[in-house]
């Protein structure tokens, strides 16, 4: 029986690569996309069979794609994992992979792929008996609070804990992350994508172009309209508007 695909994977060439190699496997490839949001909203839309998914992705990786789909309840499909590195093999099949592979992909590998999804779901195995397991593991497994984010600065890269972090905006594409010691681009393209690797106890999106550390607000200060700017920590003392939408979040923060 044929079955629905779908590729994400931040390299075009590695989905391209993919592509060909399933074309005559009698898989219909209904979608492809670049990082793991877009991997949560193709799976949500698209219901496919069958996703390959890579498992390193700026901002939401492979991995925490599982985790998205549980926390919204959204039917798994079978999973095979891609990488350049086999040190996330074990990973993956304690996340309930049906398969795991290597890159730069081999033909026969992803014949077998293919056919171990296609057994799965004739013998009408679902992802989601061992959700409980999946569930468990993956929440062991998070991002600790104290993991650091790669940041690009005159043609260096660093990496800066998420503490030491104040904010990051986001201005024709590009967003910048201001720390207390340094500023520098993410190689993240929108807000959403970093907030889903930074601590979401300690991240607050304030702005549509803003992404704030409550801890790291050193003011509020009351603005027209009964809006509010808050006064950051860094260097600059950046003042940041919080916008209407966030307003009654911003109070409940501080008890305003």
């Amino acid at each position: 029986m044929a079955l629905s695909a779908v590729i994400v994977d931040d390299e075009q060439l590695a989905r391209d690569e993919l592509a060909y190699l399933l074309r005559d496997l009698d898989v219909d490839i209904v979608a492809q996309g670049k990082n793991g949001v877009e991997a949560v909203n193709l799976v949500k839309e698209f219901s496919p069979d069958l996703v390959f998914l890579d498992v390193q992705m700026p901002g939401l990786d492979g991995f925490g794609v599982i985790k998205k789909l549980l926390d919204r309840k959204v039917p798994l499909p079978q999973i095979v994992f891609a990488t350049a590195f086999d040190q996330y093999a074990v990973k993956a099949f304690e996340v309930n992979a049906i398969d795991y592979l290597l890159k730069p992909f081999d033909r026969k590998r992803v014949s077998q792929a293919v056919e171990k999804a296609r057994q799965k779901l004739e013998s009408a195995g679902s992802p989601n008996d061992q959700i409980g397991t999946i569930v468990k593991m993956l929440e062991q497994q998070q991002r600790p609070s104290a993991a650091k984010v790669l940041l690009k600065s005159a043609g260096r890269l660093f990496l800066v804990d998420q503490k030491d972090i104040c904010y990051a905006s986001i201005e024709d594409g590009i967003i910048t992350v201001v720390a207390t010691v340094m500023e520098g681009q993410s190689n993240c393209r929108t807000l959403e994508e970093l907030l889903d690797s930074l601590d979401p106890n300690t991240f607050w999106r304030a702005h549509r172009s803003y992404l704030v550390n409550i801890n790291r607000i050193k003011e509020v200060v009351p603005w027209f309209k009964s809006s509010y700017q808050i006064r950051m920590e860094d260097k600059k003392q950046t003042e940041i508007p919080v916008s209407r939408a966030q307003t009654k979040r911003l109070r409940e923060l501080f008890g305003l």
